[in-house]
């Protein structure tokens, strides 16, 4: 993203950024490049929307809990780079060592309030029509769904051409997408095996999404995890992957809210399968 790019996004980030909280949609963080040279720039952009076509969020401390960059044997607290007071559309950053590096996002609660009939749109289309039938058992399936929501958000980098398996560390989020084998080792046709985490513990029963937008089009497979938070994919195209999921428990906490949801994502970037005896 050019210093120009970067300039115009910043005049729709106040706007965007006043109604985040209405839109409880997929969210997402990229770095580009993701594969970049030791030591050169790399830009990380906060992204909201829906089939992996998202506006620009602006990273501020008034969204933004934690911001880590993990590689191996080391985790480097980001958090002093996160503006407060305002926001801006993109950090710029840099990896003075080679390997794989993990940024990992965690932001603060925010709250929706839906008309019921677009609660159950919205809870079906994630895989959650088990809310939907404790709402209609409870009598309440005709109120408005009022929720409050949490992004945990991981991208995945490989600095210099090189990977350490670094990727596939636990980084302790909230709800967290962990991969069992390494996609920046993985090329286009593989299949990668993930778990899903929430609060430590494998999480069953919720539905992944791994999207993937190119020339217009876009991809979208689907999975449920297993007993023990598991699920594979196969990804058929070389480019950007991100991958998304949303768990969601009763509130116990508020008057204000009914549900409490957590929404993870993870970004990484698929490289071509090499020629045959190449």
């Amino acid at each position: 993203m050019s210093c120009g790019l970067l300039r115009r996004a910043a005049l729709v980030l106040v706007a965007w950024a006043a109604c985040l909280s209405a839109n409880a949609h997929e969210f997402w963080i990229e770095a580009s490049p993701p594969a970049p040279a030791v030591g050169a720039p790399v830009l990380m952009t906060a992204r909201v929307g829906e089939f992996y076509t998202g506006e620009l969020v602006g990273i501020t401390t008034a969204h933004v809990v934690s911001l880590h960059a993990l590689s191996a044997g080391r985790d480097e607290d980001l958090d002093a780079r996160v503006p407060t007071g305002s926001m801006v559309p993109a950090l710029r950053l840099s990896f003075a060592q080679p390997g794989s590096h993990v940024l990992a996002y965690e932001s603060h609660p925010s709250q929706v309030v839906l008309a019921a009939d677009k609660f159950h749109a919205y809870l079906h289309d994630e895989g959650m029509d088990w809310v939907i039938r404790q709402r209609e058992a409870a009598g309440t399936a005709a109120t408005p769904g009022r929720e409050r929501f949490r992004r945990s958000a991981k991208a995945l980098l490989q600095v210099g051409g090189q990977g350490d398996g670094a990727a596939t560390a636990v980084t302790g989020q909230r709800m967290e997408i962990l991969p069992l084998d390494d996609p920046l080792a993985a090329h286009a046709g593989d299949t990668l095996h993930f778990q899903l985490r929430f609060e430590g513990r494998p999480r069953p029963g919720v539905l992944v999404k791994a999207w993937h937008k190119q020339g217009g089009q876009t991809t979208t497979i689907r999975a449920t995890t297993d007993g023990s938070g598991r699920f594979a994919f196969t990804l058929p195209f070389t480019g950007r992957w991100m991958l998304n999921a949303v768990h969601m428990v009763a509130a116990t906490d508020s008057t204000e809210v009914d549900w409490d949801s957590f929404w993870g994502s993870l970004t990484f970037q698929l490289q071509p399968r090499p020629p045959a005896g190449g």
